[in-house]
């Protein structure tokens, strides 16, 4: 296992990197259940549990636990990834060997020290590797049940992230958090219950995507990308100039 190597001024300049990144790339950046997580995180340590969809998760997370929750984050990384990016480290990411049950067990006691105070957070993907927003099921892994079972003073969130392209030039990101999940004793179970949330927030997200149900107030805008004026007055000259004849 490769523990975290956190370093706060490298942090504060690496989530502001990876903030400038996705507000030049995507139109939007929309959030459910912020406002509760971040009360949450200042009552117990909280272990988020996710599911893994495309190379900018990691950096969606940097922004949102350091920009935007100001908490004390790590994250469990593929220890071959964190070797290839061991910047990654010094802003709180620890590897493990997904393949190795001893170094799964070091990571599970890992993430448990580090669930110990209030303004803690562990971000885990338990599907272990990148899985497209539409596969079903989604398959986790029972590390991060292990986690909840073991770090009973931590409260267990549900997370679904996805990245959608629709009606303007560039995509959006939805980040949906669930309710505390309850404690469980048995780590089947757990796996299974982390599982079927994580799936509950995903078709929330899908159905505001949709506009079929939920109350659009409950997303918190955290970007918005307004399109250009020239942009706007290029588009209505090429359409005049390629209108129809009378």
């Amino acid at each position: 296992m490769i523990p975290a190597r956190k370093n706060a001024m490298f942090s504060r300049w690496f989530s502001g990197d990876a903030m400038r990144r996705i507000h030049r790339t995507f139109g939007s950046v929309r959030v459910a259940g912020l406002e509760e997580l971040a009360r949450r995180v200042t009552e117990k340590p909280v272990l988020v549990v996710s599911n893994h969809t495309a190379w900018w998760d990691p950096l969606l997370i940097l922004y949102l636990t350091t920009r935007v929750l100001r908490v004390d984050a790590y994250a469990m990384m593929d220890a071959k990834n964190l070797r290839e990016l061991p910047f990654f480290g010094k802003v709180g990411a620890f590897g493990v060997e997904l393949d190795s049950r001893t170094d799964g067990a070091r990571a599970i006691r890992y993430s448990v020290k580090l669930l110990d105070r209030p303004g803690r957070l562990v971000w885990i993907f338990p599907q272990g590797r990148e899985v497209p927003v539409t596969a079903r099921p989604l398959v986790f892994r029972g590390g991060s049940a292990e986690i909840a079972r073991a770090a009973r003073r931590a409260a267990v969130v549900p997370a679904a992230i996805r990245y959608e392209h629709g009606s303007t030039p560039q995509p959006s990101i939805y980040v949906s958090f669930g309710a505390e999940l309850a404690y469980e004793r048995d780590v089947a179970r757990g796996t299974k219950v982390q599982e079927a949330a994580v799936a509950h927030e995903l078709e929330r997200i899908d159905q505001a995507l949709l506009a079929v149900a939920g109350d659009p107030s409950e997303w918190t805008v955290l970007h918005e990308r307004r399109p250009r004026r020239l942009d706007r007055a290029l588009q209505r000259a090429l359409a005049w100039l390629t209108r129809p004849p009378p």
